[in-house]
């Protein structure tokens, strides 16, 4: 098998074992183990999949770019970038979809207004910059990786907390939008917009090759 067939069979093995582990398999290995145990299991299989996928991902080298990644499309990579790290930063205020957070209740608010998966998508954002940018096979598996890790939680979150909360959940769903700006424009919050913006200049100016804003006036 080729080193890009390698490539492929670990990101495989990486989503499906995640979304195995997150819903089908779930509930059976947390009522034999426990919630402890399960949760030790279940990061022990990430980081050992997503490693193999890495360490693939390393081993094939340097790759020729499809395409050359000028100012033009580097500066629209800029504004996506930072629209996720708005999202990003916004996800840790009152996100109802995040691990162990209250249900949801009243009307969405800041990047909630906006995509009620706000973290899933500034994943996803950067997935989409990233392979435009590389424009190399191995990233567009890598990338399309953590795109399809990105959605399909964001969408396995909706099942799940339709499951658990029912009405409450529905209503949330109801009142939001799974693509951002799917009801309409709305202001992040001055918490995202700086927080984010911040988030892009410290990430950009410590980037391996110059980025962001950096590119042009660093």
């Amino acid at each position: 098998m080729s080193t890009h067939g390698l490539l492929v069979g670990a990101a495989a093995l990486f989503l499906g074992t995640h979304f195995l582990l997150s819903h089908p398999w779930r509930e059976p290995l947390v009522r034999r183990m426990g919630e402890g145990p399960f949760r030790g299991l279940y990061s022990l299989v990430a980081l050992l999949t997503f490693g193999a996928l890495l360490w693939i991902y390393r081993g094939i080298g340097r790759e020729t770019p499809l395409w050359g990644a000028g100012d033009g499309l580097w500066a629209a990579a800029t504004l996506v970038m930072w629209a996720a790290s708005i999202l990003f930063v916004g996800s840790f205020r009152g996100n109802p979809a995040l691990a162990g957070a209250p249900s949801a209740k009243g009307r969405p608010a800041g990047v909630l207004a906006i995509t009620r998966h706000p973290m899933m998508w500034s994943f996803a954002l950067w997935a989409f910059v990233h392979s435009a940018l590389i424009a190399t096979p191995k990233a567009f598996v890598l990338d399309a990786t953590i795109l399809i890790l990105a959605l399909g939680g964001a969408a396995g979150q909706d099942a799940k907390k339709e499951r658990l909360s029912g009405e409450r959940w529905r209503s949330w769903e109801a009142q939001t939008s799974f693509l951002p700006f799917g009801r309409g424009l709305a202001f992040p919050g001055w918490f995202a917009l700086v927080g984010g913006t911040l988030l892009l200049l410290v990430a950009t100016w410590a980037h391996p090759v110059p980025a962001g804003l950096w590119r042009w006036f660093g």
